[in-house]
């Protein structure tokens, strides 16, 4: 499949969700590219800034199914995954779904929730399906966790485990959107909010194949050592107290896939592995005591080995190859 198509996909969907989000693209064709590679997303950033209405614009753009679920320290796995319950009319027990039985999942202030609660995600984003007593039940496709935290909030909440976090491809944050793209956001919503307007412009199957043809996007030999070599030297940094996991790299490889075909190119560049190597690797990365006192964090080591290790100068074109 031309990547034009991929391209054109990405496109009228950031436009239409241009629509409610403004001034947001970049983040919004970010979560396109994990929602291309079948990945997940952590958005870390403050209350208010358009984590829910993201999700929800996507999730109608594209006409998949939507829900939401709001963590807090009472909630219970069963009460995300679902329970099997006694049917006295049959006799019999039958499942009935939790909110994760869905397309598009919202996990709101996921770090609220007991660890306990928090893992009965991992089985969900790892292999797309759920297990309740002994019975294992597949999950809608496509199928996307976009999960939010409040970085600066730390009463009353559980920090993701490493298991957990390695699970989500990237982490992204939204930010402010300025003062102009505030005031239009005042202008849209004087009468109604522009999310109950907003149309499909997409359909799932569309994105499926889309998902299908990223998979042939090209990656050179060299830019496969260059991704291999980044995660590598996360390891080995001297900040760093547990480097990013072979996870690590298929994200950055697959994201790197994704993003190439956005740009409508059939190829990747180094300028793309350099451009995604924070959001994808970023929080994977645990670094030591004494560098997280001098306010040296994931994000920095990342940094400073993008300056250090050299970049792939040979073609990177399949025609080249």
């Amino acid at each position: 499949m031309d990547p034009s198509f991929i391209r054109s996909l990405v496109q009228t969907t950031a436009d239409n969700v241009e629509n409610v989000i403004i001034g947001k693209r970049l983040e919004v064709e970010l979560v396109m590219t994990a929602l291309l590679c079948r990945g997940h997303v952590l958005i870390e950033d403050v209350p208010g800034v358009g984590k829910t209405v993201l999700t929800k614009a996507i999730a109608r753009s594209i006409g998949s199914s939507f829900r939401r679920i709001q963590f807090t320290p009472d909630l219970l796995p069963g009460d995300i995954t679902g329970v099997n319950i006694f049917n006295q009319q049959r006799g019999a027990f039958e499942f009935r779904p939790g909110p994760i039985v869905s397309q598009m999942v919202l996990a709101d202030e996921i770090n609220r929730a007991t660890p306990k609660t928090q893992s009965a995600l991992l089985e969900a984003m790892e292999e797309a399906q759920i297990t309740i007593d002994g019975a294992t039940h597949l999950l809608p496709q496509p199928f996307l966790v976009l999960a939010t935290e409040n970085p600066i909030d730390y009463e009353g909440t559980f920090p993701l485990p490493e298991a957990q976090l390695d699970r989500f491809l990237m982490r992204i944050g939204l930010g402010y959107p300025g003062k102009q793209n505030e005031l239009e956001m005042l202008d849209r919503q004087h009468q109604r909010h522009p999310l109950e307007t907003l149309k499909q412009v997409a359909s799932i199957n569309d994105l499926k194949s889309a998902q299908e043809a990223v998979r042939q996007i090209h990656v050179a030999p060299s830019i496969r050592e260059y991704i291999v070599a980044i995660v590598e030297a996360t390891r080995n940094h001297d900040e760093v107290f547990l480097g990013a996991s072979p996870r690590g790299s298929i994200a950055l490889f697959n994201a790197t896939r994704a993003w190439a075909a956005i740009r409508g190119r059939n190829f990747v560049l180094p300028d793309d592995v350099k451009f995604l190597a924070t959001p994808t690797l970023a929080h994977r990365i645990i670094v030591s005591p004494s560098a997280r006192m001098h306010g040296y964090d994931s994000r920095n080591v990342v940094a400073d080995l993008l300056r250090q290790l050299p970049v792939p100068q040979t073609s990177t074109s399949p025609a080249a190859v």
